[in-house]
């Protein structure tokens, strides 16, 4: 994995680079102490610790509890290899994150990653520590690793954080494409099937009467094209005024990371 591992580092680092060019990465605005140490802890946590650990387990407990179907999948078409990973993982994850809006305590956990008031590849693994042990596609992937698909499993991970980061990023490379008429069949189609700054800044949105925000759909994370298929995609082109959450209250980082640890009065509760 130290393959996969460079590469999404790098990734970041060139978008991370491109939002110092614009006008800043570490200054964002409206950021406050506590977003730092959220995203100084959190992100860390998640890529060093829990990823590693899930992945771990679930292909341990695969082992043991199928140890004759070990690289059961290996022999089966590159094709079949990548949809059974877009499904189980992709897909996977789509549904979760629409949960993760729909139910309180899922909610709560994922909060973290909405609390800031900006865009920004710093918020791409911001989220509570529990968040990812939950996370249903981590689990799957795990098993599919086991069941043969690790060589497929580290490109295809590679490409779905290069679209994640970019999507989060505070750099709108899809917004001068846009006006350009010969690109115009193609950025129909590109906005449709993966995640862009445009769609997933509007489910960052703060405010819904903006006519942007979509903070109750755009759950897509490499393809947007579940949220055309399952009825939740709102494509506008444009940005939201003013990202964050609506009619919530700030709560501490402490919260934010480790929920249900440390509750407060702000927690979402309904």
């Amino acid at each position: 994995m130290k393959t996969e591992a460079l590469w999404i580092a790098a990734i970041f680092a060139a978008f991370a680079l491109l939002e110092a060019m614009r006008g800043g990465f570490l200054r964002k605005a409206g950021q406050t102490r506590s977003d730092i140490l959220v995203e100084l802890i959190g992100s860390p946590v998640l890529l060093l610790l829990n990823q590693p650990l899930v992945l771990f387990l679930s292909y341990q407990a695969m082992a043991w509890a199928a140890p004759e179907q070990a690289g059961a999948l290996i022999g089966i078409p590159l094709l079949a290899k990548i949809a059974l990973l877009v499904v189980f993982d992709d897909m996977a994850q789509y549904w979760w994150h629409r949960a993760s809006h729909s139910f309180t305590w899922l909610y709560n956990l994922h909060r973290a990653h909405h609390s800031g008031s900006y865009m920004s590849v710093r918020i791409v693994f911001r989220n509570n520590v529990f968040y990812y042990l939950t996370m249903p596609s981590l689990w799957f992937s795990g098993a599919l690793i086991y069941l043969g698909l690790g060589a497929v499993y580290v490109p295809y991970v590679i490409v779905k954080q290069l679209v994640i980061i970019s999507a989060h990023s505070d750099v709108p490379w899809d917004r001068p494409l846009y006006p350009i008429a010969w690109l115009s069949p193609l950025m129909w189609l590109v906005e449709r099937t993966i995640s862009t700054p445009s769609t997933h800044s509007a489910h960052h949105g703060k405010h819904k009467a903006d006519g942007v925000t979509h903070y109750k759909g755009n759950f897509g994370n490499l393809l947007f094209f579940w949220d055309v298929v399952f009825g939740t995609a709102k494509i506008t082109r444009r940005y939201p005024d003013e990202i964050g959450i609506e009619d919530l209250p700030q709560i501490t980082a402490a919260e934010q990371l480790a929920w249900p640890l440390f509750r407060s009065e702000g927690t979402r509760r309904t």
